[in-house]
């Protein structure tokens, strides 16, 4: 990887491009760092303190942790970018999903470059209004919370002071903090589309990808808090055994990942020979390629928008002691068994659904029939269809589970060490995603680049 950088950089259009890119993150990390107005800064950094901790269960395994992972820290402190890209993603899933259910988008999806341009303004629409919903939500969070995750009063009192609360000047703090929140997102959607057409990399991707590598010291702090745990003797001696094989099994959790995301089952397909004019055509030997991984991280983003809603739900009801919205709510946090069970059958039910609006096995059999292909030993047409779907069942359920064990492993650690840490399975997924697709795409142009300049001469 590091090679291919170097000589990337020695490449004057490509080292332009990689210089864009760092100059847009560096415009990301500046806006993570500048606070909305109007905020009791102290009494602010109170009441996300679990956020920030990095041995806290708040830190990764809730929902606000998740946000404040993926907006790099910016969510903890309410600055510009606090609401990150997470509006514009689930935008873009919103409309992925509507155009199976609404046929005029679906043509629209295949009406080619014209079309994607559309769905773009639509799905760009759709982001600015979900960053006002979400962004109105975080508002009513910070102006009626004044207890913190022991439920104890914040001692620096209102995030959202008195004379900023109610009437004329209450209702141009909430429009002025919440269309500040909807503007970040709205430039994070533009500086991740600059990066699409000047620099290297999916500009949302990246962006991403610079939020959690942001949150990494905060993981290294966690592995040394609880590394200097281990020298007050008595239980905490564990961590000197613990925190190292933590940190190895976190090496090969990257290793499967990149495995399993070059991953791909090929089904022979061979072409029948044909003759147009005095020439002769097809005859050759090829393969489909399925890869295992194909649905990404999408099944735990559904999965996680799904068992969040009670977290969301707690975040504005607090019900009564022993009451049953008091054990419900309990029962279905983040650290609890009956969560990590519904998180790992969701993930397997939301890959089969994500594989089934992705892949149509019967669109398959006839485009290779159209193009005069078939798979050896299969009969065109329905037969073809039916082994192609038997394929994506076997291939889904791998995939699946690579995703739910990936996605669980953090819980699961937390709960028999004692250890959280702030970067879970999702985040390392992303992360390594990302790394991998922005090389393919630094090889390609450098390939590209290569017959380009061979032609010229």
């Amino acid at each position: 990887m590091f090679q291919t950088i170097r000589n990337a950089w020695k490449i004057p259009e490509l080292r332009k491009k990689l210089l864009f890119t760092l100059m847009i993150i560096v415009i990301f990390r500046i806006g993570a760092a500048i606070p909305v107005p109007f905020l009791n800064v102290a009494a602010l950094k109170e009441l996300m303190e679990p956020l920030n901790d990095p041995t806290s269960t708040g830190a990764g395994n809730s929902l606000l942790g998740f946000l404040n992972i993926m907006s790099g820290g910016a969510f903890s402190n309410a600055t510009v970018f606090a609401m990150s890209i997470t509006p514009y993603i689930n935008a873009s899933i919103i409309i992925q999903l509507l155009t199976v259910a609404i046929p005029a988008l679906g043509r629209m999806a295949k009406e080619g470059e014209e079309g994607r341009k559309k769905l773009g303004t639509i799905t760009r629409y759709t982001t600015v209004g979900l960053g006002l919903l979400q962004g109105f939500a975080y508002y009513m969070y910070l102006r009626n919370t004044n207890a913190n995750a022991s439920g104890e009063a914040l001692s620096a009192g209102y995030i959202i002071s008195a004379p900023f609360r109610d009437g004329f000047a209450g209702v141009f703090v909430a429009i002025t903090i919440v269309l500040i929140f909807t503007a970040g997102t709205a430039l994070m959607m533009w500086l991740g589309e600059q990066i699409n057409q000047y620099g290297i990399g999916n500009g949302i991707s990246i962006l991403l990808f610079a939020g959690i590598v942001s949150r990494l010291p905060t993981t290294l702090a966690a592995f040394w808090t609880y590394f200097s745990m281990a020298s007050q003797g008595g239980s905490y001696t564990k961590y000197y055994f613990l925190v190292p094989l933590v940190i190895v099994l976190f090496l090969a959790l990257i290793w499967v990942i990149v495995f399993m995301n070059d991953a791909e089952r090929r089904v022979p397909i061979q072409y029948a020979k044909r003759v147009v004019g005095r020439k002769m055509y097809g005859g050759q030997s090829t393969h489909m390629p399925i890869k295992v991984s194909m649905s990404g991280v999408m099944p735990i983003i559904f999965a996680s928008s799904i068992l969040s809603i009670p977290s969301t739900i707690k975040m504005f009801w607090t019900p009564q002691a022993d009451s049953f919205g008091e054990k419900f709510l309990n029962a279905l946090s983040p650290t609890g068994w009956i969560y990590s069970v519904l998180y790992f059958i969701l993930i397997i039910a939301f890959a089969y659904f994500y594989t089934a609006i992705q892949y149509n096995p019967v669109e398959m059999a006839n485009n290779l029939r159209k193009n005069n292909g078939a798979i050896p030993g299969i009969r065109p047409g329905k037969p073809t269809s039916d082994y192609l779907a038997k394929i994506l069942g076997k291939i889904t359920l791998i995939g699946a589970l690579f995703l739910a064990v990936i996605a669980i492993l953090p819980i699961v650690l937390a709960s028999a060490t004692g250890m959280n840490v702030s970067l879970g399975g999702t985040s390392v997924i992303i992360l390594v995603g990302v790394a991998l697709e922005t090389m393919r795409q630094i090889e390609s142009q450098m390939l590209m680049r290569h017959y380009k300049g061979f032609l010229d001469n």
